[in-house]
């Protein structure tokens, strides 16, 4: 049996689905993605002399952000309460990965949150960065792993 959208009423018409009656549960997402850039935009990222400052930071705070504002930027997700939201970074030998996790006890997910703190933060990360490459390319935005909810655990393999 195929799955039904949940986001189609009867009719095909798009609607919020109502989280009324579900319990609210703590609910986490992780999200991940990555953003590849040539050596000497990386070096200048590592040792703080890019062009627009500390980039790092300022896409960790975008990420951040952007996860407080998720229901704004999709059109039919929940405004929900964050009660946590974290954007770390780690070195690649050709760019920098990016893992977003992010909290809430609430009647539905997390996992757009999470999905657009990680994109957010790997967009400022480009636009900190365009001045030293233009051909940075971002890529492998996913979750990474959910827990909470009616479908319980899930974890990308």
């Amino acid at each position: 049996m195929t799955p039904k959208p949940t986001h189609l009423d009867e009719t095909g018409a798009a609607h919020m689905v109502d989280v009324g009656a579900k319990p609210a549960t703590q609910r986490r997402a992780v999200a991940g993605g990555r953003i590849t850039m040539s050596a000497e935009a990386l070096d200048a990222i590592r040792s703080g002399n890019a062009p627009k400052g500390d980039v790092l930071s300022t896409a960790r705070i975008a990420g951040i952000m952007a996860a407080k504002r998720t229901a704004d930027l999709i059109p039919l997700c929940h405004p929900i309460a964050l009660t946590k939201v974290g954007v770390d970074f780690t070195w690649e030998d050709n760019g920098i990965s990016v893992t977003a996790v992010a909290h809430t006890t609430g009647q539905t997910g997390v996992e757009m949150e999470a999905l657009t703190a990680a994109s957010v933060a790997l967009l400022t990360l480009y636009d900190m960065a365009k001045a030293l490459d233009r051909t940075m390319v971002l890529g492998e935005i996913r979750l990474l792993e959910k827990s909470g909810g009616r479908s319980g655990d899930w974890r990308a393999e």
